[in-house]
């Protein structure tokens, strides 16, 4: 079972094939992080298959899956986007997209056809991903005098946080990033240090 702060993603694309009479169902996974990177990786697909009949996705993005759509296309009502939405969800995945370009075959395929494409063509292509578990981190500040530093390295080095600036000008100004259960704690020790201050910058 996975904590709050852990969630499973694809490391890099992957593709998958689904054909049904005639109609062939071209997958892609794609790992994002923003939806303009979502609006990036559609447009690019419209222009490459720009013969194919419908181009239908899903969507799923941040580590608390708040981010999520679905678009059919074109094909009937929840016959497509659900459908490939279903199997992000089933695989418990994030920060995700799958596409399946459709080249119709001639033959129509009935709304329990066109649902079963779309999944087993989405389930291909996330099944030929290779899919990571990846950790939640906050990142913080430190403003503090040098008087300082040796408790607050000390306190970097026995939290295992990872340290991505620092500057020891005038005064210190340290950045550090901590897995997100651990920060509580970690915060709590820096903020007993006397003139020194922390912020929250940003969650990564």
């Amino acid at each position: 079972m996975l904590f709050s702060d852990q969630y499973l993603t694809i490391e890099k694309p992957s593709q998958g094939l689904f054909r049904d009479r005639g109609s062939r169902f071209i997958s892609h996974a794609i790992p994002v992080t923003t939806e303009l990177q979502v609006k990036e990786h559609l447009e690019i697909f419209r222009k490459h298959y720009f013969d194919a009949t419908h181009h239908c996705y899903a969507y799923m993005l941040g580590a608390d899956k708040s981010a999520w759509r679905v678009n059919d296309d074109g094909e009937p009502s929840g016959t497509a986007g659900r459908p490939i939405y279903g199997q992000i969800l089933s695989s418990d995945l994030t920060n995700i997209l799958v596409v399946v370009i459709r080249y119709y075959g001639g033959t129509k395929l009935g709304v329990s056809g066109l649902i079963n494409a779309y999944k087993t063509a989405a389930r291909e292509a996330i099944g030929n991903a290779e899919v990571s578990n990846c950790i939640v981190k906050e990142v913080y500040r430190l403003d503090y005098e040098y008087a300082n530093m040796n408790e607050v390295m000390k306190i970097i080095k026995e939290d295992s946080a990872d340290l991505l600036f620092s500057d020891f000008g005038m005064k210190c100004v340290v950045e550090f990033a901590i897995r997100r259960m651990d920060s509580p704690r970690v915060c709590s020790r820096f903020e007993r240090l006397s003139g020194l201050k922390i912020s929250y910058l940003k969650t990564i």
